[in-house]
Order: C-alpha cells, then sequence, then structure tokens
C-alpha cells in the first residue's frame, strides 16, 4: 500500500478542504490522483464530525484566489534562484528579475503576516528557511546554507579541510575563514544547535579539520 495512504489522513489536505478548496482543487495543487484526496477525506470526516460544515462554510465565503500553474511555476523559479545563488533577492537589485523575485516574496510575506497565505505557497516555501521572517536574518541564513554546500563540494572534490592562512585559491580561502569562524563559535558555545547538527551530519569531522600536514604551531 502507498505510504501516504497509510498515513491518511494527510494533515494538510484537510486543513485544505476546511479552508473550502474542492477535492479536484486539492489534487491539482499537490499533484495527487482525485481519489487518494477523496480517500483521505472521507477518513478525515469519520473522525471529524464538523469538517464537512468548516468545509462549506468556508466554500460559501467570498472567494479566495489560489495559485494557478502559472503562479506555482513562479514559486518554483523563485526556489530555485534562491538556493543557487545562497540569498534572497534583493528589491533594489541592478536586475529587473531578481527586483520582480523581491517584490513576489514581499506579497508573500505579507500574506503570511495577515494569516492568509496559500498552503501550497507555505508548502513551498519551507525549502527556504527564514524567508517569511526578517529580510537580513534570512538573507544570512541562505548565505549559510550556502556556504555549507559549497564545503560539500569543495571536499566532494578530494580537497583536504579549507585554510584560512597558507590557502591556494580564493575559494580556499573563503571557505577556509567561513568553517574557521563556525569551529570558533562552537568552541564558544555560540553556534546554533541545528547548525552545529547540520555540520555534523553534511561535513563529520569539520571540527577538527586537517590532521596532517599543519604547519607547527610557533
Amino acid at each position: 500500500m502507498d505510504k501516504r495512504l497509510r498515513r491518511a489522513p494527510d494533515a494538510e489536505w484537510v486543513l485544505m478542504y476546511r479552508l473550502g478548496l474542492s477535492r479536484k482543487r486539492i489534487a491539482e495543487l499537490v499533484r495527487a490522483e482525485p481519489a487518494a484526496v477523496g480517500y483521505h477525506l472521507v477518513i478525515a470526516r469519520r473522525q471529524d464530525p464538523g469538517l464537512e460544515a468548516d468545509h462549506r462554510a468556508a466554500a460559501g465565503a467570498a472567494p479566495v484566489p489560489h495559485p494557478s500553474p502559472a503562479d506555482l511555476a513562479r514559486m518554483t523559479g523563485v526556489i530555485t534562484w534562491v538556493l543557487a545563488e545562497g540569498r534572497l533577492p534583493e528589491d533594489r537589485a541592478g536586475d529587473r528579475d531578481e527586483r520582480s523575485m523581491a517584490r513576489w516574496l514581499s506579497a508573500r510575506r505579507r500574506e503570511t503576516a495577515q494569516g492568509t497565505l496559500d498552503p501550497a505557497y507555505s508548502q513551498g516555501l519551507a525549502r527556504v528557511p527564514g524567508w517569511a521572517g526578517n529580510r537580513r536574518e534570512a538573507t544570512d541564513e541562505a548565505r549559510w546554507q550556502g556556504r555549507l554546500a559549497e564545503l560539500v563540494e569543495f571536499r566532494a572534490e578530494g580537497h583536504d579541510w579549507p585554510r584560512h592562512h597558507g590557502y591556494d585559491s580564493e575559494r580556499e580561502h573563503t571557505l577556509g575563514v567561513w568553517i574557521h569562524t563556525q569551529r570558533y563559535k562552537r568552541r564558544r558555545g555560540e553556534l546554533d544547535p541545528v547548525k552545529a547538527k547540520s555540520l555534523d551530519e553534511t561535513v563529520p569531522g569539520w571540527q577538527a579539520g586537517r590532521t596532517r600536514g599543519r604547519r607547527p604551531q610557533v
């Protein structure tokens, strides 16, 4: 049996139904078969007798625009850009497309603050840590994740741990300074535990660094 069917009812699908979305619309947004969504909703209605009344009340209210396929494609484009660049788009950037993406994210933040963000957006943007909070904090978080990805790639190429002194390239220097900072924060107890765990799982041995070829301490 499909794993998702065993976990029925899906909490997100139930929430979307409670907000007034039809079974067909939910299936379109989550890219599932309408029959699968219906299976979940049958179970949900048995568990919560008031679900159907909530759905009808919400469906009868003023219509709320839901993301179209073009809207979802736009979101995917923004997410892809952020993950590739390691930062959030700037609303004062010289590039018109970047400014457009920044305005798009600003609109989603307003909807989040108002409690009107569509679940499809909420689910997709969950891949962008901190996007809905302070823009500077979110940018810093995206940059941190980008540096981690660069370090993973650097190590996968067969390099030893990057150095912040005696480096062979600017790339190594940048990563060397970054990982040195993470080690320093960890020793002082200032590194976010979530980030420390991410480093432990993604680049094991990051705290020890180089074990061979170290220059003698003066």
